[in-house]
């Protein structure tokens, strides 16, 4: 593995690199890529905690393979179910207000928090993502690297670099085996992705083994369908429609 010039160039100019780290496959492929590459004095890694939505173990996760390499994690001014019951209806893929809200925005505050606490990076910073442009169309349209004007403002200079962008899910796979690591526990329970419990992006597939895996978690999607009048799957259909699970009656 060797880094675009481009990046290298940023590398020699002292850039700080955040990985965005959801404790996924492709965030933990991206970190085992740039752990190799980037001096480690250089590197910051930035989870987004997902309150009541988020599967267990995700931080420890992330902890058990970050190298010594400084964690923040970035907590939204609201829950999954707070945004929820103010908007009355759950987030499409037209409307990812999961993402944005809960995800990018408290990251993005959090990088601009220890770019003014740490001088020394000069502002200059790399914000790495591990989309792959094989999840989706949407994603196979993203461009690798790129300046991003929205953040570079006050003394910062921002870059977005999406390093894997090119990658296989097999690549992926064979990354995080080849370091010696494990990839997070839900893969061998079943689930094709680590995303919240239950997503608005999920498979049937992923669904169902979710619901199986964590029944409190899937009755509340489901008893929150039929008090809003609204599904989380965008086909229409309600959850114990698309997984055949009948929710537990709510935990008091």
């Amino acid at each position: 593995m060797t880094l675009p010039a481009h990046i290298k160039a940023l590398v020699d100019r002292g850039a700080l690199f955040v990985i965005n780290d959801s404790g996924g496959k492709d965030s933990q492929a991206m970190k085992v890529m740039l752990k190799r590459l980037i001096p480690h004095a250089q590197m910051l890694i930035v989870h987004a905690v997902l309150p009541e939505v988020e599967w267990d173990g995700s931080i420890e996760h992330i902890q058990r393979y970050s190298a010594g390499i400084p964690i923040i994690e970035a907590h939204a001014c609201k829950t999954f179910w707070q945004m929820v019951d103010h908007r009355g209806m759950f987030p499409s893929p037209a409307n990812r207000q999961c993402t944005s809200d809960l995800k990018t925005g408290p990251i993005t505050r959090e990088i601009r928090r220890y770019l003014a606490a740490h001088p020394e990076f000069g502002g200059l910073v790399v914000n790495c993502m591990g989309m792959r442009a094989a999840e989706s169309p949407k994603r196979s349209k993203l461009v690798d690297i790129k300046r991003n004007e929205r953040n570079s403002v006050a003394g910062r200079e921002w870059y977005d670099w999406l390093p894997i962008h090119h990658f296989s899910t097999e690549h992926v796979f064979q990354l995080i085996a080849a370091a010696g690591e494990r990839p997070f526990w839900t893969y061998d329970a079943g689930m094709s992705r680590k995303s919240c419990i239950i997503c608005i992006m999920s498979s049937k597939d992923d669904l169902t083994r979710a619901a199986e895996l964590q029944p409190q978690v899937y009755a509340r999607y489901c008893h929150k369908e039929v008090e809003l009048g609204f599904t989380v799957s965008m086909s229409g259909k309600r959850l114990p429609e698309i997984t055949g699970i009948e929710p537990l009656p709510l935990a008091a």
